[in-house]
């Protein structure tokens, strides 16, 4: 009998204006690992699990936050929004780069949740900015935080600059959407248990259905080399 408890994928945005391109980023992660998740149990046949998307907006929680980091007692909000993120199947995190690095929103948050709690859970991790040249905050900041938590962080991360939006990308560089349709690809595939590797783009997300590889294939294929 297939399992019927959905699978849950909780995006957490960090942005502080409305509108927000760290929530459209946050919206857009979220729909690719939706539609990933959906294809990909379409395709294989072994399981039928409906897929919930929520998005946590933490400028509706920056007062709860604060209070929760100088009382310890946090609100039935806040905490309703930790056990989200906690009991997801798979998580995007996305911050604005305030001063070369994370928020302090961002951080705060993240500062709540038990440093075990995130054990083994796939995380995208994901930013903006207004210039392409904080992009390595991904790996200097993002990436050091979610290894502490003990998360599992996916190979691909994606930061989205001013100039990135509408573009389609060129020659050398691949553009926004198809670095979101892989990040979202690759946490539907660590959600759904199989492990994935980024070092190959001859076959890419976005290049059909055959992928994503599972991780023993490619260990098989390098033995044959």
């Amino acid at each position: 009998m297939f399992a019927t408890t959905p699978l849950r994928v909780v995006a957490v945005s960090a942005g502080l204006s409305q509108p927000s391109s760290t929530r459209l980023l946050a919206d857009r992660l979220a729909a690719a690992t939706r539609e990933r998740l959906t294809a990909e149990q379409d395709r294989t046949g072994r399981d039928d699990r409906d897929v919930e998307v929520r998005v946590i907006e933490l400028r509706d929680l920056a007062v709860d936050i604060a209070n929760h980091l100088v009382s310890g007692f946090p609100s039935a909000g806040l905490r309703e929004a930790i056990d989200a993120v906690t009991e997801a199947d798979g998580l995007i995190a996305v911050t604005p780069v305030f001063t070369a690095s994370y928020s302090g929103l961002f951080k705060s948050f993240f500062d709540l949740i038990d440093h075990t709690a995130l054990t083994g859970k796939p995380v995208v991790i994901a930013a903006t900015g207004g210039t392409a040249r904080h992009s390595l905050v991904l790996e200097h900041a993002l990436r050091p935080l979610f290894a502490y938590l003990r998360a599992v962080t996916v190979p691909t991360s994606v930061y989205a600059a001013s100039e990135d939006w509408g573009s389609s990308g060129d020659e050398y560089t691949e553009g926004l959407p198809s670095r979101i349709r892989r990040a979202g690809g690759e946490l539907a595939s660590a959600v759904l248990g199989r492990t994935v590797s980024g070092a190959s783009r001859a076959l890419g997300l976005d290049d059909g259905e055959d992928a994503v590889i599972p991780f023993e294939q490619q260990l098989a294929d390098l033995r044959l080399d």
